[in-house]
């Protein structure tokens, strides 16, 4: 595969960058009052909305051609039958298989993966009940009321914003996370706790990472010093492949949960790194959340590219970054529940876009992966929303809106759409004013993105589109999307400054 620049799309587009680059956006819609509707797309319960950003129908019918010159539909089908597209590593990437509710065949290194995928959820479904209805109980015989996820990275952020995301469905044992190894992070947590009606999950792919362990060490004192040594086995499970070090840490081996390697960190919320999600919100909404994803992933494969939602959110990031000079993305939810997602997203994409050579290992000569920043709507608005507006820096911002008010306080939900409408428009039209201070320059990108109601289904739908997205990303610009090297330098450094004192 050549690199973009290499490509007559990519040149193609910056020809058109250059014939077009003084079009406002506003002029846009003076010239196709309907264009709002011609470039919503619905699909899976969600509606996207990109007429906010410089794109005429030569633009689009170019995207369209980089997105077929650069491969997407092919490296997207060898994701999806398990093809190596990892190659780094030599892995293949499948945390699709994990929602998928088809019987077919995926086969890695000769072996069909799915009856091990269905004999796991089966495992967490057992024991997701169990919890719940108290048939797992404490060392003291007591019901579990809350549970302490301990993971850093994918294997907490991914579980962490779901949980918060549904807290509303939330039935179970309360949850909570720690991922710092800073002490106050865990102290902070297990101060509030009853030892006796304490479960902590320790995930962590290798049992190894330093973070999760020491987190983890501290948490298997604090309940022994209240339970005695006997009590880990009820009040500890994990989430690794590395059974010895987990049965020596005393969590027996049928406690103990699988994962893969074919599933990156980032991903893995779809695995038993959920499994604090099913605790806290029930096994049914935990496999309605499988089935949101499991229903973008079926649009993101057949869908032809120019109605293809994951591939359009893609091509328009691109343009708006390698073409309009876009140096970020702010991330704006205008839901409570969604706070979290700035933060997951950060990982999403910048741990797997954050590159700087090609899959064939050349430097890049080219902007790859955006800053990924961003905060809860309204609260944004009395913050950095100003440098939004009139700042000097190039962004786009991304709006997320909930259209069904579910908690029956329409005053609430009215003035929370009005306002997210108001910024959408504020970017896009500005304001001119006698006095310069006043003045909003307006013609500034954004995309706006709705569901239809905040619940398991869509919340799935939502974060495989954002999945795909990335993986499109990714796939134009000719890297690998799914290695982090970067990331593991850090803990090789770090463990050698311990080993120095």
């Amino acid at each position: 595969m050549t690199k973009p620049t290499q490509q007559a799309a990519w040149a193609d587009l910056q020809k058109l960058y250059e014939k077009n680059r003084n079009v406002t956006l506003a002029a846009l819609f003076a010239q196709e009052p309907a264009r709002t509707q011609r470039m919503t797309l619905n699909a899976c319960g969600l509606s996207a909305d990109f007429s906010r950003s410089a794109i005429t129908p030569d633009v689009m019918d170019n995207l369209l051609a980089l997105a077929k010159a650069q491969g997407v539909e092919a490296m997207r089908e060898k994701m999806f039958v398990g093809e190596k597209i990892n190659a780094t590593e030599k892995r293949a990437v499948l945390h699709t298989a994990l929602r998928t509710s088809s019987d077919a065949s995926i086969v890695v290194e000769g072996s069909d993966i799915m009856p091990a995928i269905r004999a796991l959820q089966a495992k967490m479904e057992k024991f997701t009940v169990a919890v719940r209805d108290g048939s797992w109980l404490g060392a003291t015989g007591q019901k579990i009321t809350d549970v302490v996820n301990i993971g850093i990275g994918g294997s907490d952020l991914g579980p962490r914003f779901v949980v918060s995301a549904l807290r509303a469905q939330a039935t179970g044992p309360r949850v909570h996370f720690v991922a710092n190894v800073d002490p106050f992070d865990l102290l902070s947590v297990v101060e509030k706790l009853n030892p006796a009606t304490t479960l902590f999950i320790v995930v962590s792919k290798t049992f190894t990472t330093q973070e999760t362990l020491l987190n983890a060490t501290s948490a298997r004192s604090w309940l022994v010093s209240a339970l005695g040594e006997a009590a880990v086995a009820r009040h500890f499970v994990a989430v690794s492949t590395n059974q010895q070090a987990v049965e020596f840490f005393g969590i027996k081996a049928d406690a103990m949960f699988a994962m893969w390697d074919w599933v990156g960190g980032r991903y893995s919320l779809w695995s038993a790194v959920g499994l604090s999600i099913a605790l806290a919100v029930g096994w049914p909404a935990f496999r309605e959340l499988l089935a949101g994803a499991a229903a973008m992933d079926a649009h993101f494969r057949t869908a032809p590219l120019a109605a293809n939602m994951p591939v359009l959110f893609g091509l328009v990031g691109l343009w708006n970054r390698n073409f309009c000079g876009a140096e970020a993305e702010a991330v704006l939810p205008y839901s409570e529940r969604l706070r979290e997602l700035p933060r997951f997203l950060q990982q999403l994409n910048m741990e797997s876009n954050g590159k700087s050579v090609t899959r064939s290992g050349e430097a890049v000569d080219y902007q790859t992966g955006p800053v990924i920043f961003g905060e809860c709507g309204s609260v944004g608005q009395h913050s950095f929303h100003q440098w939004l507006h009139q700042g000097t820096g190039r962004v786009v911002a991304e709006f997320i809106g909930v259209r069904h008010d579910d908690m029956n306080r329409p005053d609430h939900a009215s003035v929370l759409h009005a306002h997210m409408m108001a910024q959408v428009e504020a970017l896009k039209s500005g304001r001119e004013s006698a006095d310069p201070a006043r003045t909003n320059a307006g013609n500034k990108p954004s995309t706006v993105l709705w569901l239809d109601r905040l619940d398991p289904h869509h919340l799935g739908a939502l974060l495989a589109l954002y999945e795909h997205k990335v993986f499109v990303q990714g796939v134009l610009w000719d890297i690998n999307s799914f290695d982090q090297f970067g990331v593991e330098l850090g803990k090789a450094l770090a463990s050698e400054i311990l080993k120095k004192g």
